[in-house]
């Protein structure tokens, strides 16, 4: 693919994620090559690296579409991610130094504090990177790959809202995955990964109005101008990131209370009904 088609491709999956593109817009090659001031080929190749990430679907005679993410999607997304985080959790509890084992927990103490400031969009923000800086400590290149392709899948279904949220319950998580794999309790962490992300899953309400619809030209347009300056994309997007490793991966955490949580403080636990926070 050529820079030109990679570059409009990140400008779409950028839009995507900011939610100005909506699950269902139509990708008109004619459209986006006059807005792009490119040909309708470098287009092409835009979209379809769009399809390979699983943002796009291209449908014969009909054309590109932002992706439709259903239910039964979402949960094969974040099984994927499981089994993905299962086999890192078991390289890092043999193979991982006090050094690693550092990163991983002043990241979780960043979260910390971020939710003890009441800073959601930090929060958030930490609670996407702590997957990524956990899987880049396994060095294992390909798995990282695999991993921020599966993550940039996610980054639709933040087009969806829940009805709850819980930063208290997320931090908890990590913190207890952490504790679990340096104490070689491997069975143990392996278990909460999967029912850390089944809670994520089942947080999720399909919902197709939450964001306005735009005209390609009307979405586009901040980042054509200049004028979208990072704020509200994604920091797990950014190439500079403090604890990332830029691969583009971003994690969207949205949690529900459950019986095994029922004792977590009222006083000290974050909630809202509203949309994913960017």
């Amino acid at each position: 693919m050529s820079s030109r088609s990679q570059t409009i491709a990140d400008t779409l999956t950028r839009a995507i994620i900011d939610h100005r593109l909506v699950p269902g817009c139509k990708l008109g090659e004619r459209e986006l090559a006059e807005i792009f001031d490119v040909s309708r080929i470098v287009v092409r190749q835009a979209l379809i690296r769009l399809a390979d990430d699983g943002l796009a679907q291209i449908e014969r005679n009909r054309g590109a579409f932002v992706a439709r993410p259903s239910m039964q999607e979402a949960m094969e997304i974040y099984d994927a991610l499981t089994l993905v985080e299962q086999g890192v959790a078991a390289q890092l509890s043999d193979r991982l130094g006090p050094a690693g084992w550092a990163e991983l927990r002043q990241h979780v103490e960043r979260q910390r504090q971020a939710v003890a400031a009441g800073n959601d969009a930090l929060a958030d923000v930490l609670g996407q990177e702590f997957h990524t800086v956990f899987v880049r400590l396994s060095r294992n290149k390909v798995m990282q790959e695999i991993h921020a392709q599966l993550v940039r899948r996610t980054t639709l279904l933040r087009s969806l809202i829940s009805a709850d949220f819980d930063y208290c319950n997320l931090l908890d998580d990590h913190s207890r995955v952490v504790d679990l794999l340096e104490k070689g309790r491997l069975k143990q962490a392996m278990d909460l990964i999967d029912t850390h992300h089944r809670t994520v899953v089942r947080g999720y309400i399909m919902d197709r109005d939450v964001f306005p619809e735009m005209t390609p030209a009307e979405a586009l347009a901040p980042y054509l101008d200049g004028k979208a300056d990072g704020a509200t994309i994604s920091a797990g997007l950014r190439q500079a990131k403090p604890s990332g490793n830029g691969d583009g991966a971003v994690h969207a955490h949205v949690h529900l209370p459950n019986k095994d949580r029922a004792s977590t403080s009222r006083a000290s636990t974050k909630k809202t009904n509203r949309g994913l926070p960017t």
